[in-house]
């Protein structure tokens, strides 16, 4: 019988680790496009702001970016890839999706 009260646990756990999970580049772009991201933005090369794959090389490794990088994306900047501001996302993109993009782009 303890075997079975195991299993509904089991499966809680499996679903959260799942939706903590880092986005597909399939579902990381359908987000960035939704959040307006790709309008400065893109993987591979540089438009108005830094390719992803260029922040995510500088900061590879370093896993105190995560939040430092939240906070930069919610409040916007400017000076450290160049002297084009970045506007604020928040509060118009959700905290939750900036974190899943910024945790997508350190990925990569």
């Amino acid at each position: 019988m303890k075997a079975w009260l195991s299993i509904p646990a089991f499966a809680a756990v499996l679903m959260a680790g799942q939706a903590n999970a880092a986005l597909d580049q399939a579902a990381a772009l359908d987000l960035a496009k939704k959040s307006g991201c790709l309008a400065c933005h893109s993987i591979e090369k540089k438009i108005v702001g830094p390719a992803w794959k260029d922040v995510g090389a500088k900061y590879k490794g370093d896993a105190s970016m995560k939040d430092k990088l939240v906070a930069k994306v919610k409040a916007g900047g400017k000076g450290v890839w160049g002297q084009v501001p970045m506007p604020p996302y928040s509060p118009r993109v959700p905290d939750e999706n900036i974190a899943q993009l910024v945790e997508f782009v350190l990925s990569l």
